[in-house]
């Protein structure tokens, strides 16, 4: 059951949207299907804060409201298919996320700086993803994209090709992720080079493309190095 709140802003957003359609237009209609959609969208956001409120007890938001101390700065696609929980079971307090088609450096520079040199995260994770839609649509033609969207696409370094090719599109993934990690080491060269930071190029790999499970989250790059074994080597010794 909804809150006064949640009723009243329920009620707010489908005025909103009625009023902007035109009132005489079949949108401003409470039946039409985009109304439908959106009364639906909303109530799902509604139902589903309404269910972490009640899940957490007040004194759980205490170490928040005092402040963030990540552990990690991650730099992921806004792929509503990739979410932190994947990479971190309870994510709320340590992970600083940036996101963004493309998983891309360029785009959030900003806030990853802000991560990196002023919550002081030791570790810099690049994620990128099974099927990226940013990377398929880099590797074909996107001439008749948005330009805000063209331009994000534009500084994506991968190569042309068949987008059908499962094998094709996860190797752009990786060389993406590869690309970013390279950028990250320019930028935090100094962290780097002091011990203080690492960068971990990662693909969250819901099709076991790797072959290591569904949703397995594969090191594919640590501060550079992408061979496999000695990636292997690097993750044992941190895992001890």
């Amino acid at each position: 059951m909804y809150s006064i709140f949640a009723k009243t802003l329920l009620a707010a957003a489908l005025l909103l949207t009625s009023l902007a359609s035109g009132a005489a237009s079949p949108a401003a209609s409470p039946t039409h299907p985009d109304l439908t959609q959106i009364k639906g969208a909303i109530q799902h956001v509604l139902t589903g804060n309404d269910q972490y409120v009640k899940g957490r007890a007040a004194s759980s938001f205490a170490a928040r409201i005092a402040g963030q101390h990540p552990t990690a700065t991650v730099v992921s696609c806004s792929d509503s298919r990739v979410q932190a929980e994947a990479i971190d079971e309870d994510p709320e307090g340590d992970l600083f996320m940036v996101r963004e088609i493309g998983n891309q450096m360029v785009s959030g520079e900003g806030s990853v700086e802000y991560g990196v040199r002023h919550l002081h995260t030791p570790l810099l994770l690049i994620v990128g993803h099974s099927s990226c839609g940013a990377v398929k649509a880099a590797m074909g033609n996107y001439a008749d994209l948005e330009p805000a969207i063209k331009s994000e696409l534009d500084t994506l370094k991968v190569t042309k090709g068949n987008t059908d090719d499962a094998q094709a599109v996860k190797r752009n993934v990786e060389q993406n992720v590869n690309e970013q990690v390279k950028v990250a080491l320019k930028k935090f060269a100094a962290e780097v080079k002091d011990g203080k930071l690492a960068v971990i190029g990662a693909v969250y790999d819901f099709r076991n493309d790797y072959g290591q499970g569904h949703g397995r989250l594969v090191f594919v790059n640590v501060n550079g190095t992408t061979d496999p074994a000695q990636i292997k080597t690097l993750l044992q010794s941190y895992r001890r």
